[in-house]
This record gives structure tokens, C-alpha cells and sequence, in this order.
């Protein structure tokens, strides 16, 4: 085999960096790091790197909190602060239960309306097998929580214990709002006890508001439509709202970062005046992936990435290297085959949708691809490494 054949594909690095501030200058900080870990490590960079920070660390450094004071003076101004029907939170004390807290504190009574057999995410509330033996439709059938409770009793997540419909509705009393819990997944189930409502689903939301107002409902609001301006001098986000914030603590979220589309593309400058390098930089979040086990798909964020330099704009465009070898070229073997296949890749050119040579390659947004490699490298916890470098993604067989 030739001397220089290439031996190593994609690979990922989780870079460490120091823990972030508000007020830090993350470009710097972002770029130091990534030339101290190739530096360290023996490794260099090259055109179409990929630099992926995540947006807690972008969030933290702008400084893009908000209290649960903040969330409820808003709710409340825009919902009139009677009667509001909450309905499709996810199950979730990171992502929504701080956001209900200033829910409840901006209103008299909340109905809230869950989904059933799961969150709009995966988390379970009740098993479907459980739903098939009550002989329930959960397309169309509306449950008070007594006939809830009768039929299903008390279900705890199976990751967190925690029984939700007991702790939002505790949660909601708490903060001195009237309480009524419902279970359906037809969003005008809601209009039969109020026609205020705020809809808190991620990727459905903009169905959901439709559906609603179609039918009727004075005011309907999303998540999105919550902080989308400062509150008191509040952080906020004008495209998301409250969509993709996280607990930081008991009575303040850190919203979805804001305004840093000129943080990725200083970065990209920096990288290329230290080393001539053109690499692409992204903000990434939760990544587009489903547990198999628990039934969780990841994407509680309302994209993976809401920053990204222009590089990774797109699908990928690849060929499936097995179908070629069993298919076009099953006569071939050895260099013969290698060649062959690498005459194919350099050909191909424009859209290959509908090639049967491409089929079973992931025809989804680069940034979904490479962030949820980017998600699955930092992890959650306490890797410490909230910056993610990613070489030879854009390679191909012929390189």
C-alpha cells in the first residue's frame, strides 16, 4: 500500500477550558484553548476543522439569565395573570420546572394539560402497554387526574423517580396559583376550560398555536413568545424566549444564548490569522439523538445549533462504499476495487438524492450530525470540556 495512505477518519477531542464567567471573552478564551490542547497534544489544525462550543458556556458568558420574578411579570402581562391552560411541558425539572414556577407566579389558576403516554421528548408518564390495557385512546380520550389516578395510580420516571404530575402540581400551589391537571393529546382539549393558553412544546409548537387559534382561543402564546425582550433588565432571547433554557439555580434559568453569530466568525478569524487555517466554528446544544432504553430523544433544545459560520451550512452529499463494493464493482477486489470507488467519489457532483448509491446515508442538516457527535463528546456532567474539536468530518475515502 502507498506510503502516505491516510489511516485515521473522523476524530473528536473534547478541548478543556477554564470554567466561564459572565463577562468573559469567549472568543479568546475559545480560540487559547483549542491552540494550547493542539499544542500540548502534538496535533495540528486544518481547513474545515471544526471548532463546536457549547451554548451553555455561550450563554453564561453574555450573561443570559432570568429569574423566575422576570418570567412571571411577563406571563402575567401577556396572559392577563386569571386563568391559564399550561399545556405539553416536557417532564423535566432541568428544563421546566424553574419556567413553570414563574408560570404559576403570573397567574390565578393554571390548568395544565400533559401529554400522555409521554412528553413530547420521550419522558414517559405512563407506559403505553398500561394505556392498551385500560383501553384508553390517548388520540382523542380526555382524563381528569382522578380517572388518571384510577386507572394508572402513581408512576415515577424511570431515571429520576420523581412522580411529575404530583411534583408540578405541588410545585404549582406552591407559588399560590389554583391548580387542575388534565392528561390529552389534542390541543383543543384545553379550549373546555380556558381559552387563554400558553403551549409549551418544542418542536410542534407552531401546529399547536395554529390548531388553537383556529379554533377559537382568545390568546395563545408559546414559550417562544415568554422573554423574547429584558424583563427588569432580565435576560432574554427575541427567536426562542424561553425555549431552550436550563435550571441554574432554584429561582433563575440561563436562557438559549443570543447574538453570536460575531463570536463564531471571530473565532474562525483568529484560528486563521494564528495558523492559516479556515476552520468552521458552531454553537451546539442538546444533540438530535434517541435512547433506545429510556425512549428519550435528546433534542429538548429548540435547535442543536443556533450559530454557525457558513461552511456548515447543508446535508452531506456521500456515497455508500458498501453498495458500491457489492453492487456496481462486485467483480473487483484489491487495488482495483480502491480505485474504482475513489473514481466514483471524485465523479460525483450536485444533489445525489434518488442515487441508489447513496442510499442509507443520513440526509440531515450537518449541524445536526456534527453536534450531536459534538453532545455526545462533552457529555452532561463533569468532563470539562464545553468546547469540542472535530477533524476530518468533511474527509471522504479519496483523502
Amino acid at each position: 500500500m502507498e506510503q502516505n495512505t491516510r489511516r485515521v477518519g473522523t476524530v473528536s477531542r473534547g478541548i478543556r477550558c477554564p470554567i466561564i464567567r459572565e463577562g468573559d471573552d469567549l472568543a479568546t478564551i475559545v480560540t487559547e484553548s483549542v491552540l494550547e490542547a493542539a499544542e500540548s497534544e502534538g496535533f495540528s489544525l486544518h481547513n474545515r476543522d471544526v471548532i463546536a462550543i457549547t451554548e451553555s458556556i455561550a450563554a453564561r458568558a453574555q450573561g443570559n439569565y432570568a429569574s423566575v420574578d422576570a418570567i412571571a411579570k411577563d406571563v402575567k402581562e401577556k396572559l392577563g395573570g386569571g386563568t391559564v391552560g399550561v399545556i405539553f411541558p416536557i417532564l423535566s425539572r432541568n428544563r421546566f420546572a424553574i419556567c413553570l414556577r414563574g408560570i404559576a407566579s403570573g397567574a390565578k389558576k393554571i390548568v395544565l394539560m400533559l401529554s400522555y403516554p409521554s412528553d413530547e421528548v420521550g419522558n414517559s408518564l405512563v407506559s403505553l402497554d398500561k394505556v392498551d390495557e385500560a383501553g384508553v385512546n390517548p388520540y382523542s380520550d380526555v382524563l381528569t387526574l382522578e380517572k388518571y389516578r384510577e386507572l394508572f395510580g402513581e408512576n415515577r420516571h424511570e431515571f429520576t423517580g420523581i412522580d411529575y404530575v404530583e411534583y408540578y402540581g405541588n410545585l404549582i400551589r406552591e407559588c399560590g396559583a389554583e391548580v387542575e391537571i388534565i392528561f390529552a393529546n389534542n390541543p383543543k382539549a384545553i379550549l373546555d376550560y380556558t381559552d387563554t393558553v400558553l403551549t409549551c412544546d418544542i418542536h410542534t409548537r407552531a401546529r399547536t398555536k395554529r390548531i388553537l387559534k383556529n379554533a377559537g382561543a382568545k390568546t395563545v402564546l408559546g414559550l417562544d413568545d415568554i422573554l423574547t425582550s429584558s424583563v427588569d433588565g432580565s435576560g432574554y432571547n427575541e427567536k426562542y424566549g424561553l425555549l431552550g433554557s436550563n435550571k441554574s439555580t432554584e429561582d433563575k434559568v440561563k436562557l438559549f444564548p443570543r447574538d453570536c453569530q460575531p463570536m463564531v466568525l471571530e473565532v474562525q478569524r483568529r484560528i486563521l490569522e494564528a495558523t492559516g487555517k479556515h476552520v468552521e466554528v458552531m454553537i451546539y446544544g442538546d444533540g438530535a439523538f434517541k435512547d433506545p432504553q429510556g425512549k428519550i430523544w435528546e433534542l429538548a433544545d429548540p435547535v442543536v445549533s443556533p450559530f454557525f459560520t457558513e461552511g456548515l451550512v447543508g446535508t452531506p452529499n456521500e456515497l455508500k462504499l458498501k453498495y458500491l463494493a457489492d453492487n456496481d464493482f462486485s467483480d473487483l477486489s484489491g487495488e482495483e476495487l480502491k480505485a474504482a470507488i475513489c473514481d466514483s467519489i471524485k465523479a460525483k457532483s450536485g444533489s445525489l438524492v434518488g442515487n441508489m448509491a447513496s442510499q442509507g446515508t443520513t440526509p440531515r442538516q450537518l449541524t445536526d450530525l456534527i453536534g450531536s457527535l459534538c453532545d455526545l463528546t462533552s457529555g452532561s456532567g463533569d468532563k470539562g470540556t464545553p468546547v469540542v474539536l472535530i477533524q476530518g468530518y468533511f474527509d471522504n475515502y479519496t483523502d
